[in-house]
């Protein structure tokens, strides 16, 4: 899964032409290494409607403030360049299917 950095975020997310999922994520946070097999999954399945990235808190802080994320995970949906959807925690990829699919 790629990793987006606060220098590249908005060439890769802010500027793709897919919707991006992007989880906020930290090295030191079980729940987010969890979800690595799930965001994978999710990747290769739907890979052709939807990017999936990464981007660890941690090391870029500038991103993860603008968008005030507080909490690990987070998962934001980008579409057009501005956030359509926020989500909060560990989730089954079945789960976060639904969840997204008003914005595939």
């Amino acid at each position: 899964m790629a990793e987006v950095t606060d220098a590249d975020f908005e060439a890769e997310v802010i500027g793709s032409e897919l919707p991006v999922l992007v989880e906020f994520t930290a090295d030191w946070c079980p729940p987010c290494r969890q979800m690595g097999p799930v965001l994978g999954a999710l990747a290769a399945e739907e890979g052709e409607r939807l990017k999936v990235v990464q981007l660890d808190v941690d090391t870029n802080p500038l991103t993860t403030n603008a968008y005030k994320v507080l909490s690990m995970p987070t998962f934001m949906v980008f579409r057009g360049g501005e956030p359509v959807r926020s989500m909060v925690g560990a989730r089954p990829k079945r789960r976060l299917l639904e969840e997204l699919a008003d914005v595939l």
